[in-house]
């Protein structure tokens, strides 16, 4: 039997907000759908109409009411939904994703979101081996990968279909630090679990 998930809402110091996806975040997708990379490798539709853009946001409450992952919206300062972090168990690895459209980039939303959701997939899940698969040509998230503290593993051929092509990724993991593997500088705190992971001193990114 399929088990859902409950996405909490995860605060990181700086502003930053993650929680689940909102019908009222369709002007998200609308940027989203206009930019020339993200639909290619999401379900991002393209174009946009509203129906389409209903249905996508439907699509990530699906995905954790059948136990296929926990999509996040990244939310900044003043509100505004910038972009969206995905994490996908399964087997060994849990696969990490993100995007942020480009009207908010260049202002570590990227890096602060996969920060909070690698450090709480360990800290709180318990999942293991967090990684991310990134095409070679993209430097700026392989920028935030490395910023974050994951490590460049290798390469896979054919791993990831872009439009109607399968293209190769870099592959990166966080490492093990004291048996465990953690993000760096730390992550987000749970709104249900605030006052206890708040003694840990977590921090995250935030330029």
């Amino acid at each position: 039997m399929e088990r859902s998930l409950h996405v909490p809402d995860l605060v990181a110091p700086g502003g930053l907000v993650l929680r689940p996806w909102r019908m009222s975040d369709l002007d998200l997708v609308r940027e989203a759908s206009e930019d020339p990379y993200i639909p290619l490798v999401t379900t991002v539709p393209s174009p946009y109409s509203e129906a389409e853009g209903r249905a996508f946001v439907e699509r990530q409450w699906g995905r954790a009411a059948t136990g296929a992952g926990y999509p996040f919206v990244l939310v900044d300062a003043g509100g505004r939904p910038v972009g969206a972090v995905g994490l996908w168990p399964g087997g060994e690895e849990v696969a990490l994703g993100y995007w942020v459209v480009a009207s908010a980039r260049g202002r570590g939303a990227a890096a602060a979101g996969l920060a909070a959701v690698a450090d709480w997939a360990v800290r709180e899940l318990g999942l293991p081996r967090p990684v991310l698969h990134i095409e070679p040509w993209n430097t700026a998230s392989v920028r935030v990968a490395e910023r974050v503290g994951f490590r460049r593993e290798g390469v896979r051929e054919g791993w990831l279909r872009v439009g109607d092509e399968r293209r190769d990724v870099l592959v990166f993991a966080l490492p093990h630090r004291d048996g465990r593997t953690a993000a760096r500088p730390g992550g987000a705190t749970s709104r249900t679990s605030r006052a206890v992971l708040s003694q840990r001193s977590l921090s995250t990114l935030w330029r």
